[in-house]
C-alpha cells in the first residue's frame, strides 16, 4: 500500500499540485461573493488549459480524473432520497383532490406534454447532429451493459413490486412512481382525515429541507467537479476535447430554438388561438429576466405580472400555475437537456441504443421532471435520471457539467416561458382568460425595479 502511494505522489505531483492550487482559487473566489455561473466558467477555462498541457507535456493527470470521479459519486448518491422526497413534495403542495382533478391535472398534464415534447425534440435533434462525434472513452471497468429488452419488458420494469429493494438497486422510475401513487393517497387523505396526514406532511416538508440543504452542498462543488472533470478529459484529447463540447452546445440551443417555435407558438396559435409574435412580445421580460438569472425562483416575481399584467389571465390561474410552474415544468431542463446528452453519453462510450431506449428517454424525462424541479442543478440531477435509467455511465455526465452554464440560459427560458403558454392554456379553458385585453396594445406597466 506505501509502495502504491508512493508511486501514486511521484507520478501525479504536478497535477496534484496544480489541483491543489486551481481548487484554493475556486475557493478564494467563493469567498469574495463570485457569482457561481462566472466560477463554474472559469473552472472550465482552467481545466481545458491545464488539461490541454498536461495533454502536451505527457503528465499523469489521474489525481484530476479522482477528483471528478468524487464528485459524480457525490451526485450519484443523491438520486434516490432527492428525487422521492420531491415528487411527493410537489404533488401534495396541491390543497385537495377537487382542485388536483380540475385545474391541477390541467396543469401538470401541460406540463407533462410539453417536457415529452421537449425530450422528443432534443432526442431527434442530437440524433440528426451527432454531438458526439470525435470523442471516445473507455466504458468505466464496473459498467454492466444492459441486456436490450422487449418493449413489454420495458413498460413492466416502470412499474414498482418492491419499493425497497428499487431503491436499493438505483432503479428511479419504480420509485418514482410509487412516489406519485403516495403522493396522491396524501391529498386524498387530507381531504377525509386532514389529522391523520398531518404529520407525514410535515415529515415530507421537513425532509424536503433537510434534502435542498444537503443537494446546495454539492452543487457548492461543481467548480471543482468541472474543473477536474474537464481538465482530465483534456489532459487524454487535448484540443480535440472542445469540438464535441460545441457540437452539444449548438446542438442543445437548436433543440430549444426548435421546441419553443414548434411546441410553445404551436400552442399559443392553435390552442389559445392568439398571434405567436404578440405573445412573445408581451412574454418577453420573463424570456429575458429568465435567461440572465438562470433561476426559475427568480423569474417567478417577473412571470406572475406577465401572466396577470400583459397576458390577461386571470390572478386565480396566475397564483396557482406560475408557482407550481417554477417547481414542476422543467422542458428545457428536464426535457431538452437530458435527451441530448443521453445520446451524446451513449455516441461518446460506444453503446448502442434502440427504439426501446429512445422511449424511455421520453418517460422518463417526463416522470422525472416533476421530481426534480426546483432543486439547485435540476438538470443534472435530472439527467442522472434518466442516464440511470438507460443504464448508461454515469461518469458521462461530467464530461456535459463544463458546460451547463452556457446551455443553462437557454434551458432556464425555455422554462419559464413554458410555464406562461401553460397559465394561458388553463386560464382559456377555465373561461379566465381576457382575449380583447389581450389584443390591446397598452400593457400595464410591470414592478421590474422590485427584482
Amino acid at each position: 500500500m506505501e509502495n502504491n502511494l508512493v508511486h501514486a505522489f511521484q507520478t501525479n505531483w504536478i497535477s496534484l499540485l496544480i489541483s491543489i492550487i486551481v481548487i484554493g482559487f475556486l475557493f478564494w473566489l467563493a469567498r469574495k461573493r463570485v457569482n457561481f455561473g462566472y466560477r463554474v466558467l472559469l473552472a472550465l477555462g482552467i481545466g481545458l488549459i491545464t488539461g490541454i498541457i498536461l495533454n502536451a507535456t505527457g503528465t499523469d493527470a489521474t489525481s484530476i480524473g479522482t477528483i471528478g470521479s468524487i464528485y459524480v459519486n457525490l451526485i450519484k448518491m443523491l438520486v434516490i432520497p432527492l428525487v422521492s422526497v420531491l415528487v411527493i413534495s410537489s404533488i401534495t403542495s396541491i390543497s385537495s383532490l377537487g382542485q388536483l382533478r380540475k385545474i391541477g391535472i390541467k396543469t401538470i398534464s401541460l406540463f407533462l406534454v410539453t417536457t415529452g415534447i421537449a425530450a422528443l425534440i432534443g432526442l431527434l435533434v442530437a440524433l440528426a447532429i451527432n454531438p458526439g462525434t470525435g470523442i471516445e472513452q473507455a466504458v468505466p471497468e464496473d459498467f454492466k451493459a444492459r441486456e436490450i429488452p422487449t418493449f413489454s419488458q420495458v413498460i413492466l420494469d416502470l412499474v414498482p413490486s418492491n419499493p425497497v429493494s428499487d431503491m436499493a438497486d438505483g432503479k428511479v422510475v419504480p420509485v418514482l412512481i410509487f412516489a406519485i401513487f403516495l403522493a396522491i393517497a396524501i391529498v386524498h387523505l387530507a381531504g377525509k382525515k386532514p389529522e391523520a396526514v398531518e404529520p407525514v406532511k410535515k415529515f415530507i416538508d421537513s425532509l424536503t429541507q433537510v434534502m435542498h440543504q444537503v443537494t446546495k452542498y454539492i452543487i457548492r462543488l461543481t467548480p471543482y467537479g468541472v474543473y477536474a472533470l474537464i481538465g482530465s478529459m483534456a489532459a487524454k484529447y487535448g484540443w480535440e476535447t472542445l469540438k464535441p463540447l460545441i457540437a452539444l452546445i449548438i446542438a442543445t440551443y437548436v433543440a430549444l430554438a426548435l421546441h419553443f417555435i414548434i411546441t410553445f407558438f404551436g400552442l399559443v396559435t392553435f390552442v389559445v388561438k392568439i398571434n405567436p409574435l404578440r405573445f412573445l412580445r408581451k412574454a418577453y421580460p420573463t424570456i429575458a429576466v429568465a435567461f440572465t438569472t438562470r433561476s426559475s425562483y427568480a423569474t417567478l416575481p417577473v412571470n406572475l405580472e406577465v401572466i396577470t399584467k400583459r397576458m390577461k389571465v386571470s390572478p386565480r390561474i396566475a397564483s396557482f400555475v406560475a408557482p407550481l410552474g417554477a417547481t414542476m415544468n422543467m422542458n428545457g431542463c428536464g426535457g431538452v437537456w437530458p435527451a441530448v446528452v443521453a445520446i451524446f453519453v451513449a455516441q461518446v462510450y460506444g453503446i448502442s441504443l434502440n427504439i426501446s431506449d429512445y422511449i424511455l428517454i421520453v418517460v422518463v424525462s417526463m416522470i422525472s421532471s416533476i421530481g426534480v424541479a426546483g432543486v439547485p442543478g435540476p438538470a443534472s440531477i435530472s439527467t442522472t435520471v434518466v442516464l440511470t435509467a438507460l443504464g448508461l455511465p454515469l461518469e458521462g455526465l461530467g464530461l456535459v457539467l463544463a458546460i451547463d452554464a452556457i446551455v443553462d440560459m437557454g434551458r432556464t427560458a425555455v422554462n419559464a416561458t413554458g410555464t406562461t403558454v401553460s397559465a394561458l392554456i388553463v386560464g382559456k379553458s377555465e373561461g379566465e382568460f381576457d382575449r380583447e385585453a389581450f389584443n390591446r396594445d397598452d400593457d400595464d406597466q410591470m414592478e421590474l425595479n422590485a427584482i
